[in-house]
């Protein structure tokens, strides 16, 4: 997988999530708890997320 990495809308990093994506899915991670573990997602279920999101 790639590094991970946050929103740029996020202004320093922290508050948010951290993803890392692949041609697998992707997982995503709370910024201020990275040691708790990560939430994988398909790539259909990445790809639903962001569409849905890109409809706000």
């Amino acid at each position: 997988m790639s590094d991970w990495h946050t929103s740029s809308y996020s202004p320093n990093g922290s508050n948010c999530v951290e993803v890392r994506q692949d041609g697998t899915g992707a997982d995503v991670r709370d910024t201020k708890h990275r040691d708790a573990g990560s939430l994988s997602f398909s790539v259909s279920e990445w790809r639903a997320f962001l569409t849905d999101v890109d409809r706000l």
